[in-house]
Formats: C-alpha cells, sequence, structure tokens
C-alpha cells in the first residue's frame, strides 16, 4: 500500500518546525500504527537522514505515551483507542496522512512529534493521590462499597493520562483528565477526607500550567481512547462548589452517595 505522510519536524524546542512529505510503499494493511512509523526511520536511518523521534512504549493502548495527531484528531480516527492500536487497514492506498504532535501551551514540543507532558504529571502531584496511611491489604468485605460507586470509581480510574483531551479541546484544557482523578478518588471511602483539598489544588494547578478552561465542546471526551464521559466534569464542578463552602465555613452539601440503602 502507497501512502504520502506530512509529518512534522522539529529540531527543538526554539525550532519553527514543519510538514515534510515522505512517500511510502511498504505499508502492509496488518501494520499497526506505530509500526509504519518504524518502518519509516529504518528506510530513513538507511539513507543516513534523522529518524522520527515519536513516542511509545506499552503498545497496547494502557501507558498513553504515543502521543499523535493524524489527520487533525488525535489518536486518530477511530473512537475508543490510543493510535498504537491503530492499524493501517482504517487507511487506503493513495491516501495522504498527516502527522502532528499534540497542540497545547502546557505540551511544549521536545522534537518532532514528541511534546512535554510533565504538566499533567504536577497536576496529579499537587493532589491526585491519597496521602492517609490505610495500613495493609484487608478483606475486600471489611470495607463495603456499593456497586454504582465500584463502577464509577472504575470508570474514572481507566483515564491514562496520555493528553489528548488537551490536545482536542480549543482551550487546551485538561478538565476531563482533573474530572476523571477527582472523581476517582472521590468516589471511594478511602479518598473522601481529603477530596476539598485535592479539587481546588488540583484545580489550581491546572491554572498555574497554562491549560485553558473547559469549553463544554466535547471534544475532549470524543478523542479519548477510553471513552472517559463529560458526566465527570459536572463532578468535579460539583465537587469545586462543595470545596468552596467548606473553605469559607459554610456547612457542605449532604452526600448523596453516603445515603442509606433502601
Amino acid at each position: 500500500m502507497k501512502l504520502t505522510l506530512k509529518i512534522w519536524r522539529q529540531e527543538g524546542p526554539h525550532d519553527t518546525g514543519r510538514l515534510v512529505s515522505y512517500e511510502t510503499d511498504e505499508v502492509s494493511p496488518d501494520m499497526s500504527f506505530l509500526e509504519m512509523l518504524d518502518g519509516v526511520n529504518q528506510r530513513l536511518i538507511l539513507k543516513g537522514e534523522e529518524p522520527v523521534a515519536f513516542e511509545h512504549d506499552c503498545r497496547e493502548g494502557i501507558c498513553g505515551s504515543c502521543s499523535l495527531v493524524i489527520n487533525g484528531v488525535p489518536h486518530g480516527p477511530e473512537r475508543g483507542m490510543a493510535a498504537c492500536q491503530l492499524y493501517m487497514r482504517r487507511f487506503s492506498a493513495g491516501d495522504v496522512i498527516t502527522i502532528e504532535p499534540w497542540r497545547a501551551r502546557a505540551f511544549p514540543i521536545i522534537k518532532d512529534l514528541v511534546v512535554d507532558r510533565r504538566a499533567l504529571d504536577r497536576l496529579m502531584q499537587a493532589g491526585g493521590y491519597i496521602s492517609i496511611n490505610t495500613g495493609g491489604a484487608v478483606d475486600g468485605n471489611v470495607l463495603l462499597i456499593g456497586k454504582e460507586q465500584a463502577e464509577t470509581a472504575m470508570d474514572a480510574a481507566s483515564c491514562i493520562g496520555c493528553g489528548a483531551c488537551v490536545a482536542a479541546c480549543k482551550n487546551a484544557s485538561a478538565t476531563l483528565f482533573v474530572a476523571a482523578k477527582v472523581s476517582h478518588l472521590g468516589t471511594l471511602p478511602q479518598g473522601k477526607p481529603e477530596r476539598a483539598r485535592r479539587v481546588a489544588a488540583m484545580m489550581e494547578a491546572m491554572d498555574r500550567e497554562g491549560f485553558g478552561a473547559c469549553g463544554n465542546q466535547y471534544e475532549c471526551e470524543a478523542v479519548c481512547p477510553k471513552r472517559i464521559s463529560t458526566r465527570f466534569i459536572a463532578m468535579l464542578n460539583r465537587e469545586y462548589l462543595r470545596a468552596g463552602f467548606v473553605a469559607s465555613g459554610s456547612p457542605a452539601e449532604p452526600d448523596s452517595s453516603q445515603a442509606e440503602p433502601h
């Protein structure tokens, strides 16, 4: 299968960068997208040219490091999967494929398709954890958690922190990422003691890192490889409002998740 690839090449953070066209005619439909890029790099190396720098690790849709914008869409045209899970059978012979890095103020380009996503790590360091010592592992039935709570927490915890939501948002907002982390920890009993401090710290860190505000356009949900729902953004807003009441000393609204079962 013959393809034309327009790949973003940038020597470093201070280079202007440009799209460079490459012709390739050795693409199998059974190749993954990253395997296709490996083949391109092998041919560039044989010709004595600089290979394309791109990030990857697990190649199983788990780590989230395959941060590529393919034809203008983070992670490519298939919904619910990372770029490493995308196969070339999705494309047709003769296609022109444009490959770019994440575009966001908080994600400066390091080289070619590699961006610095440490801003997401700093968001986690601000509050995406539980600092209370809960001791060793106990029997699962000791701490009873309702089915709905457990499923909600698991849905939020499936976020792999790839940053596609930021790349897709016109404001480069990390709200869906923060919402997933806050909802995951705040839904479970272990995370509730620090819920007010957590959401306030992570929201402040998001502003500090240069992420934009949520525009309610739903691009983030559309490109998320784990299909994180924007309903978690509603939960984040509710938690942030609650944290404001706690900080002001006003009585917080009752926690509906702890209501007595009927």
